[in-house]
């Protein structure tokens, strides 16, 4: 699947503004969108050991981490129609800048936190779209951001409910982007050996076909970037 293509795409094809460029891998910002990817299952990935079944719906997951903003949008296409989903449920977890996970003692984090974790149901248009940060990095592992799609559940209380996961995957970054990420604060602070895509041992398993694409907001990348990606699932699966 990963000779395919996979199944990310640029932001015209996630139907997002035109005014935002999609950014080349050196980080400069391209005049032609990219072209549309076939529509095709996107490689499932390791779910990882930092899982929690929390649920909570929410946009915005930072709980005031500090980070620089990344704006996370996630298309997710019915591979079985190439259409849109809407309604289903995106569950992203990730580190922050200094790689600790919420949740867990491991790292230095507390099991009564929650931050950087979160559900949103995609739009109309198959989009749902998470405000965090820029995740850092631990041994052993590139720059990542976990993901489930789940199906067929209900929002109840701010927590979705029943259903079942369609899709267990996570998502990557381009290196040229982390290399200037990890030059600015917090993430200088991080003394972690820093693992490139290319050698992270998960990420070579299909890893390039959930490479987000990056925009940077306007000059400084301490202001932040948009993240695009399309993930292709079966709704009815259930890996």
């Amino acid at each position: 699947m990963a000779a395919l293509g996979g199944a990310t795409l640029g932001a015209a094809a996630l139907g997002l503004t035109a005014g935002h460029a999609t950014a080349t891998t050196d980080g400069n910002s391209a005049a032609q969108p990219r072209p549309a990817a076939d529509c095709v299952l996107t490689p499932e990935q390791t779910e990882g050991p930092y899982y929690l079944d929390l649920e909570t719906v929410r946009k915005n997951v930072t709980e005031g981490k500090p980070g620089v903003p990344l704006t996370l949008r996630v298309k997710v296409i019915d591979t079985t129609t190439c259409s849109a989903l809407p309604g289903t449920a995106v569950d992203v977890w990730h580190c922050d800048a200094l790689g600790v996970y919420s949740g867990y003692v491991a790292g230095g984090s507390t099991p009564d936190t929650t931050f950087l974790r979160g559900v949103q149901l995609t739009d109309s248009t198959g989009v749902a779209e998470f405000t965090t940060v820029y995740p850092g990095w631990y041994v052993g592992r590139a720059l990542h951001i976990h993901v489930k799609t789940h199906v067929g559940g209900t929002v109840t209380d701010g927590r979705y409910h029943g259903g079942h996961v369609s899709h267990t995957g996570q998502l990557y970054f381009p290196e040229t982007y982390n290399s200037r990420i990890a030059t600015l604060a917090p993430y200088r602070s991080n003394t972690a050996t820093r693992t490139l895509n290319a050698r992270d041992g998960i990420y070579r398993n299909g890893g390039s076909s959930t490479l987000l694409t990056l925009t940077q907001i306007g000059s400084d990348l301490g202001k932040g970037v948009i993240g695009t990606v399309v993930l292709g699932i079966d709704p009815d699966a259930v890996p």
